[in-house]
């Protein structure tokens, strides 16, 4: 009876145990499908993220939504993406959890030093359930929210480490697991795809943009711009394009000197710097382009000072010219709080500068080519007039010189005399034409002739006096250069008088050389009056004295003055 009954026994428990068993399975599978379906929401989500990330081709918002894609991704409450510059420096500092008034009370963002940069000198993936422990960590600055999980993964982009990622504090307050490790290795590498597609983008945009600057520069040029006008179109769209504080073109001076000119600027402390001379800021005339980390470290005490007023530091200099024949450099430099010029950025703003020389080199062969097309059409009508015009006035002088003596009367000889005389004077006035056209405006100070003609129309263009100038000799060539000063100064008081005393209408200027200097002045106004003191001569006289010649102040026929200055020619 007893083996029945615990047989009876055996059999009533093994349902139970069979329904545990059934149960612990049911559970484990639950568990299992609830993994599976967190899998697949998590590779769900590494999927939006890196569409999301992939989105857009703006580099600044890719950058912004490669952090959020991560907090997100990981459940961090904290998150943020630092660009590398220069020696391992943190360029960008893009972050998200941290409110502004949270950030305006730490001060200054991270430079990329401590644990941050632990990952730039080891770029592979980092994760800490206390990052205070971490050898590299130096702490944080006051009023830093407090942290402890950390996890961060370097950025690649082409096989160089663009950036880090740094995530810490998951909101759940538990620690960053291995999973989470390997999501958000995953998202860095898309991102690392996303951050090259969207520096290509821009520095393809980037190009594009200089190109029609120098398109707009080259239209300007050769629409008839001025050179200085076009120097400052230059330094404009430096200064936008390059995204500068301030933008400055250096020109070498056009009488030998070491260093340069300020021939433009823009931005800002342009009005203090410009025309100013400067040294160079790299120390020597350079023909390559360099960068330049600190404008306030510059061996000019001008740029030196620009550079300190205005918290200029990162610059890039780069040559105006020709290989081997730079003629200045087109600066531009950057704020301390803005970031520094990249090596990428030297070779698109030196593109710029060549081609916008080569602009002005055009250009400025197209107006001498023109000045030389006027100059040949001056020498063509002073050659008409010499070959044609006066010989045929001559050639009628000498016959109306002829017929005098055929005349009846005194009165037809006096009028034929008369006709000789006008037609003698029409000569030297086309004379002196032909002259002043074979004299280009830009003659050089040392060209007496030329300064005569100008001090003529300065003093006189805007009176109502009909002026004559009459040239005689070889005036440029007798005049020695310290005397040519004395003879314009006589010329303008003499005119200067007559246009503010005589009340005339015209006035004749004779300047003749030959044994001595004669300048005479002569107009058709009131005269001298018989109670004139002539105390405006004494100047006059005294220049004519000093060097032993004189002058007269007499009456002229029919009506008006005569001025005659004299001094001797050795």
């Amino acid at each position: 009876m007893r083996p029945q009954h615990g047989t009876r026994r055996l059999a009533d428990s093994t349902p139970v145990t069979a329904g545990l068993r059934l149960d612990e399975l049911l559970s484990e599978v639950q568990d299992r499908l609830t993994e599976i379906v967190k899998t697949r929401d998590r590779l769900q989500g590494l999927l939006d993220a890196v569409m999301a990330v992939g989105s857009g081709l703006e580099l600044d918002s890719t950058l912004r939504r490669i952090v959020l894609a991560a907090t997100e991704l990981v459940d961090a409450q904290y998150g943020a993406l630092g660009v590398l510059g220069t020696a391992d420096e943190l360029s960008q500092f893009i972050y998200i959890g941290i409110d502004e008034d949270t950030r305006a009370a730490m001060g200054e963002l991270p430079e990329g030093k401590g644990l941050l940069g632990s990952l730039s000198e080891d770029p592979h993936v980092l994760r800490l359930s206390d990052l205070t422990t971490h050898p590299s960590c130096v702490g944080f600055p006051p009023n830093h929210p407090p942290m402890r999980r950390f996890l961060g993964a370097p950025i690649r982009v082409r096989d160089e480490v663009f950036g880090n990622l740094y995530l810490t504090e998951k909101r759940d307050g538990a620690e960053f697991t291995a999973e989470d490790e390997v999501v958000l290795q995953a998202l860095a590498a898309a991102a690392g795809v996303a951050v090259d597609n969207a520096r290509l983008f821009e520095q393809a945009r980037r190009r594009q943009r200089w190109l029609e600057a120098t398109s707009e520069i080259t239209t300007a040029l050769l629409s008839g711009c001025s050179a200085q006008d076009a120097l400052r179109l230059i330094a404009q769209r430096t200064l936008e394009l390059s995204a500068a504080d301030l933008a400055l073109i250096l020109l070498t001076p056009d009488e030998p000197a070491e260093g340069y000119v300020v021939a433009a600027a823009m931005g800002t402390g342009a009005e203090d710097i410009l025309d100013r001379p400067v040294s160079s800021p790299i120390a020597q005339h350079t023909a390559t382009p360099v960068l330049i980390p600190d404008l306030s470290a510059a061996t000019d005490p001008m740029l030196e000072a620009i550079a300190r007023t205005h918290d200029l530091t990162s610059s890039l200099a780069v040559p105006l010219g020709a290989e081997g024949g730079a003629t200045g450099l087109l600066l531009a430099a950057r704020h301390r709080d803005h970031a520094a010029f990249q090596p990428d950025q030297v070779p698109v703003l030196a593109s710029f500068a060549n081609q916008a020389s080569l602009a002005l080199e055009l250009a400025e062969k197209h107006r001498t080519q023109r000045q030389l097309d006027v100059f040949a059409d001056r020498d063509r009508i002073a050659r008409d007039l010499h070959d044609h015009v006066i010989q045929r006035l001559y050639s009628t002088g000498l016959t109306l010189q002829g017929t005098m003596h055929l005349a009846g009367d005194d009165l037809a000889r006096a009028r034929l005399q008369e006709a000789v005389e006008q037609l003698d004077q029409t000569v030297r006035e086309i004379r002196t034409s032909i002259f002043d056209l074979h004299t280009p405006p830009t003659a050089t100070p040392t060209s007496l002739r030329r300064r005569l003609l100008d001090t003529v129309s300065e003093v006189t263009g805007q009176t109502h006096l009909a002026a004559s100038v009459r040239l005689s000799g070889a005036i440029d060539t007798l005049v020695p250069p310290d005397l040519a000063p004395e003879v314009d100064a006589v010329l303008r008081e003499a005119l200067s008088n007559t246009v503010r005393h005589a009340g005339a209408t015209e006035v004749v200027v004779r300047v003749e050389a030959g044994a001595e200097l004669a300048v005479e002045v002569t107009d058709n106004g009131v005269g001298i009056p018989a109670n004139a003191v002539h105390s405006g001569l004494a100047n006059l006289r005294e220049r004519a004295e000093r060097r032993g010649g004189a002058v007269e102040l007499a009456p002229a026929e029919p009506a008006g003055t005569r001025l005659h200055w004299t001094v001797p020619l050795d």
